[in-house]
Formats: C-alpha cells, structure tokens, sequence
C-alpha cells in the first residue's frame, strides 16, 4: 500500500458516539491542487494548526459534481484515499453486502442518511447550505437539505455573495451558542470556491486558478471563530473535504460535472479537536 505523508490520524468513529460534536465542512468546488499549493505557500495559517504536516491528503471523490457527491456522502461514502485500500470507512448506514466497515466504523443501523442517524442517536442536525442545491426555492434545492432537522440558506450565502463563508461562520457560530446543548451533527457548504470566484481577487474580470485560491484564503481565514466556537462546547471531530474540483482549460475542459482528473481528485482532512 503506498503510504501517504497526509494521511490524517486514524478515528475510532464508533467511541466517539455521544461524547463528540460533529462538524462536517465541504469546500464546495476546491480542487486538490489549489489546496495543496495554498497550504504548502503558508497561505491557510487557520488550516495549518489542524493539517498533517504534509498538508491534505489526496483523495478520490464519489461523484463529478455538487449533488450526486453530496448524496453519497450523507449515505456514509466520503472521498476515498487515491491509493488502492481497502478503506474503512468513519460512518456507514447498515446495508447487506457491505465491505467498507470495521470495528472502528460508527454504523446506523436503522437510517436512511447520516443526518437522521445522527438524529436518531440524540444529535441536533444543523445544515447551513451555500450552492444552489442547498437553495430551498425549488423542490430540487430542498432534498439535501430536507435531511436535517434544521436547514439555513440565504442569498448572503450563495455564490456571489463575497463572504459568503463570513455570514455562514457568523450563522454557525450563532447557532452552536444557543441554549439547545445536544450534541451537534453541523453540516456547511463552502460556496466560496464555486464559480464565480474572481472577485476575491483583485483587478480580475474571469475565474482562474489563481482567484479560485484566492477564495480559499479567505475561507480559511472566516473559519477561525467556527473552530473558537467549538472550543466553548468541547470535543468535536471535524471533516474537511472538498465534493469535486474544477477545471479552468486544462486538456480543454472547463467547469466540472465530467471525470476530468483535476475534477475527482479533491482534498480532505480530518481532525479531533479537544
């Protein structure tokens, strides 16, 4: 097996049950190469307190693009490391057949999707949507976020909106000060790093990689009051991963939802905070 300098530390998933916060995170769009030169510029001073000390591990995403790749996560299939496994995975819903489980795997024996385990194990569900699939105007925009007992979307924090990631944190942090002390299963999509992103950088009128890192070092900066918050309520395993990547020319593709590499090829952390 090829051993990897970013691999996180391992999790046993299954004792954290009851004791642990649960903070999911996707940095909708961010691609493994922008992550990774960010983090090894010293651009992500936030990011860097938890990172490995390679930085991100390179990973495999489910799917090419926002929804499809949230829909296997949510049924436990995180990105998976870019090297041949097995690899166990940190959740899972109970299903015949499967083979991406050991004793470590916090398993829902009777869930539909993560969130309603988690609910189901006494957990507040909290989604704090970004993209337009998390856009409760449309029945489509409603299925993800339908899984939560509780969901948030706004315009400040879709696409355009410049801090996006601020309002979300600001949102977040809000809600984990409240009075309800359940332990949290808090999911948020990063819209930042999506499409249009150039106006985090200045002077520039099209997306670029370069704007698309841009986004990333902003994001990495609003993160800070999320991580103090969670600090004021006690232990929490954090996720951190990106659902797909982008492509800004390369081999002449543009966007994403296509199996360019630059596009299932993401980044993704974990981490316990104490």
């Amino acid at each position: 097996m090829k051993h990897d300098p970013a691999t996180p530390v391992p999790v046993q998933a299954r004792a954290l049950a009851g004791s642990h916060d649960v903070l999911f995170i996707t940095l909708d769009t961010l691609r493994f190469d922008a992550a990774q030169w960010c983090f090894e510029e010293g651009r992500l001073p936030v990011l860097s307190r938890y990172l490995p000390a390679a930085g991100w591990q390179r990973r495999h995403t489910p799917a090419s693009f926002t929804f499809a790749a949230h829909q296997a996560f949510f049924a436990g299939f995180l990105p998976t490391p870019a090297y041949p496994g097995p690899h166990p995975r940190l959740f899972a819903l109970a299903f015949a057949g499967s083979e991406s489980i050991d004793e470590n795997t916090w398993v829902f024996e009777d869930a539909a999707h993560l969130p309603e385990g988690f609910a189901k194990a006494g957990y507040r569900t909290l989604c704090i949507g970004g993209v337009g699939f998390f856009n409760p105007a449309t029945a489509l925009g409603r299925v993800l976020p339908g899984m939560f007992e509780q969901a948030f979307w706004q315009p400040e924090f879709g696409v355009t909106a410049q801090d996006s990631a601020e309002q979300q944190v600001a949102l977040a942090c809000r809600l984990m000060r409240d009075e309800d002390k359940r332990k949290l299963f808090l999911f948020i999509n990063i819209s930042a790093l999506h499409q249009p992103n150039c106006h985090y950088l200045p002077g520039a009128v099209q997306d670029s990689f370069e704007s698309h890192c841009a986004a990333l070092c902003q994001v990495d900066a609003a993160l800070a009051p999320l991580f103090a918050a969670q600090a004021e309520r006690g232990p929490a395993l954090v996720i951190l991963c990106s659902d797909h990547g982008t492509c800004y020319g390369e081999d002449g593709w543009h966007g994403h939802r296509h199996p360019h590499p630059t596009v299932m090829t993401v980044p993704y952390s974990h981490f316990l905070l104490p």
